[in-house]
């Protein structure tokens, strides 16, 4: 064999491995908006890869996500949906009801799949449930439209209360205004006096307890807000160091020593989003995928802390708690 014909082959088969690297197709690209931050998320991000995994995504295997995590600073959603529109992401899954919003102001064209808590026609994000139309679609997990069932099942614990806090954080009016709203509706329908307390940092939550010490209320509630969840130990400290039941919108909250809880399963909201984040990916169109409604909903109660408050837990609540901490 010539030396120049050997040279041939070699050079071929060192090339030939890269031009098939190049003809492989390139990763789906998913971007990953949250207003939170990993560290809060855990069971939730479980349950969105199993949603991809169900589907036959895997995450670094045949699927890439680029994370955006806006730290609890709600301000930066915007910026943040504009990165992921630059890095040419396949779709956005958006989760919360700001980053849903700055990800539909951000793109009319990449697909997005959302989590909200409030109803989102009314946030503008689709035309109807059926048939959302356009660019999005996603999951109504109620988060913000229980305010009434929550004060119902806090009245049910605590039937001598007549004066409620309201604690929400106002850096975040997608979640704060229609709970204020629901909230004091509610409230007003069964004869409590609600005062509405703000709160957006570590500080102003404890400047929002000592107000809650010297007003003397009977009872917390408080905002189904992603920045709370991520202060849950906080939170939950300072209404037993107080003394005061309070109600929470997650099961995290029960589960580290909250009174109780009541909200739809975040963990299977992900996983739902997972779901049609894969389906989108495999070629439905947003428009054509009807936004889902959470189904599944969780009353945690906390016996411990109960009996510390001096509380007795009635037997109606105790049928009907999903999970009674003991």
């Amino acid at each position: 064999m010539r030396r120049r014909d050997f040279i041939t082959i070699i050079a071929g088969a060192a090339a030939w491995p890269l031009a098939a690297r190049a003809q492989q197709p390139a990763m789906p690209l998913i971007g990953f908006l949250n207003p939170t931050s990993p560290d809060t998320n855990a069971d939730r991000m479980r349950g969105f890869r199993q949603g991809l995994k169900d589907s036959g995504y895997v995450e670094g295997e045949n699927v890439t996500i680029i994370y955006r995590w806006a730290e609890g600073e709600f301000d930066r959603l915007p910026t943040l949906a504009a990165e992921l529109v630059r890095r040419r992401v396949g779709l956005i899954a958006a989760f919360g009801n700001g980053a849903a919003v700055a990800a539909k102001a951000a793109t009319t064209t990449i697909p997005i799949v959302f989590n909200v808590g409030e109803d989102p026609v009314k946030l503008g994000l689709v035309g109807s449930l059926a048939q959302p139309g356009g660019n999005v679609t996603g999951i109504n997990n109620f988060a913000t439209e229980l305010a009434a069932k929550r004060l119902e099942l806090l009245r049910e614990m605590v039937p001598a209360t007549a004066r409620v806090a309201v604690l929400v954080n106002p850096s975040n009016p997608f979640a704060s205004e229609p709970t204020v709203r629901d909230a004091t509706a509610g409230a007003r329908v069964m004869g409590l006096q609600v005062q509405v307390l703000n709160a957006g940092t570590s500080r102003e939550i404890d400047a929002a307890f000592a107000t809650l010490a010297r007003e003397r209320f009977d009872a917390l509630f408080l905002d189904p807000n992603p920045f709370f969840l991520s202060r849950r130990a906080q939170l939950v400290n300072l209404a037993s160091r107080l003394a005061i039941p309070a109600i929470y919108f997650d099961r995290a909250f029960a589960e580290i020593g909250g009174l109780m809880s009541y909200g739809a399963s975040l963990t299977d909201a992900y996983r739902q989003v997972g779901v049609y984040t894969a389906r989108i990916l495999k070629g439905t169109k947003p428009a054509d995928l009807p936004v889902l409604q959470s189904s599944k909903f969780e009353l945690v109660i906390n016996h411990q802390t109960a009996r510390m408050l001096g509380l007795t837990v009635p037997p109606t609540l105790i049928a009907t708690a999903d999970e009674l901490i003991e």
